[in-house]
């Protein structure tokens, strides 16, 4: 490969999606922008080699796009029906490199206006993940459909209606103001939170490692960075950080209890903990900031008895004042059996698992604290039950030796 080729696939890699977010912000349309930056890019193949890789590549990428799209634009005109909305985008006088370059703020704006529109509130949930991923980070939509077990056609349906929508309800492509940023913000990180959960769960770096990506851009691109966004960012950091001990060279999950902590990453543990104390500091600190410093106070024990329960309970009981919901309450008797005895844990869980009927962490809380306390006829019970709903085969080993270990 020439030196010139080798620029154009880094510069590819690392600035692609920044093309292509301002590219949407000029032509007003996702297709249209996706071929624009693949139009640009093969031009520069073609003409860098004999003219040279210019001063500003991305501003002269972003140009060549835009006029090559306008240039199809005006082709298709002729044959195909019209559409109105496209009036404003041949008629805005086409910026060149030299205005791009003198815009260098604005192009960085640009990818942040593309993570609020890609998840605007008014699109489905998995609507706003599978258009993220796709859109905001490039992943194909193969890889997309993989990660969440959906058939590829389902998926890439999913991604067109949503244009779909964005474009028939004219969504601005824009940084919400003051008085919307909390409500639009809560969505953005609803997003980057599931994809995050979603790697972590399957196994799946690559997926994780997006979200944290994503995080890390709210924070660099948002003018003065929430509370929540630094916590949910230090949250992500926090557990990616446990990721090679989670699991036994079998494959087998291991508890955090059990974890080989010199496995644990020390220096995502150190930046998720500076993030989470100062998430605490901010006014309008929420759920994630709080999940962040009980994962903090874990990720700073040198060993699963060091660990200081108390006041990981009280995070728990600020953070079930904010989100009362039986998940919350299931994570704080398990901490509360921990600092004062499997009885008085289970004394608490039993009464939430008919709200939890279905969720196979609330099962395995239940058979693991049954166990603890000597009732062995129903922690086989809850095991038997944790087996059949756990939905990765590491913890289904994980509960099945358990189960076995048990006996009778």
């Amino acid at each position: 490969m020439s030196t010139t080729g080798a620029t154009v696939e880094s510069l590819y890699r690392q600035h692609a999606r920044r093309v292509f977010s301002t590219l949407v912000r000029l032509l007003g349309s996702f297709d249209l922008a996706e071929e624009a930056l693949h139009d640009a890019f093969l031009a520069a193949t073609e003409q860098w080699p004999a003219q040279g890789v210019p001063a500003n590549p991305v501003a002269w990428l972003v140009s060549a796009g835009r006029f090559k799209a306008i240039d199809r634009l005006r082709r298709d005109r002729r044959f195909s029906a019209w559409d109105d909305a496209l009036d404003e985008t041949l008629a805005d006088p086409a910026p060149g490199p030299e205005q791009l370059a003198d815009a260098r703020s604005e192009i960085a704006d640009d990818r942040l206006r593309l993570v609020f529109t890609c998840c605007h509130p008014s699109l489905a949930e998995e609507a706003r993940i599978a258009l993220t991923l796709r859109e905001v980070c490039g992943l194909t939509t193969e890889a997309i459909a993989a990660a969440f077990l959906v058939a590829t056609p389902t998926l890439a349906q999913r991604i067109v209606r949503a244009k779909a929508k964005i474009a028939a309800a004219r969504i601005p492509y824009e940084v919400p103001g003051t008085a919307e940023l909390p409500a639009r913000l809560a969505s953005v990180l609803r997003v980057v939170y599931l994809v995050f959960n979603e790697g972590h769960a399957a196994r799946d770096g690559d997926l994780a490692g997006e979200a944290i990506r994503l995080a890390r851009l709210l924070l660099q691109l948002l003018p003065e960075p929430p509370a929540e966004a630094r916590g949910l960012l230090a949250l992500l950091l926090l557990t990616e950080a446990r990721r090679a001990a989670r699991l036994d060279a079998a494959g087998t999950l291991v508890p955090l209890d059990q974890q080989d902590r010199r496995l644990w990453d020390a220096a995502l543990i150190a930046e998720g903990s500076a993030l989470a104390e100062a998430a605490l500091r901010q006014r309008g600190f929420g759920a994630y900031a709080l999940q962040a410093a009980i994962a903090a106070v874990h990720a700073e024990a040198a060993t699963a008895d060091a660990t200081d329960w108390p006041q990981i309970i009280g995070l728990y009981d600020a953070l079930l004042r904010l989100e009362p919901t039986p998940v919350v309450a299931l994570n704080r008797a398990v901490a509360v059996a921990m600092r004062d005895g499997a009885a008085v844990g289970l004394a608490q869980l039993r009464p939430l698992l008919p709200a939890l009927a279905g969720y196979p962490a609330a099962s395995a809380a239940a058979a693991d604290l049954c166990r603890r306390a000597g009732l062995l006829d129903e922690a086989r019970l809850h095991y038997q039950a944790a087996v059949a709903l756990a939905r990765q085969a590491p913890e289904r080993a994980h509960l099945a030796a358990q189960l076995a270990a048990l006996g009778g």
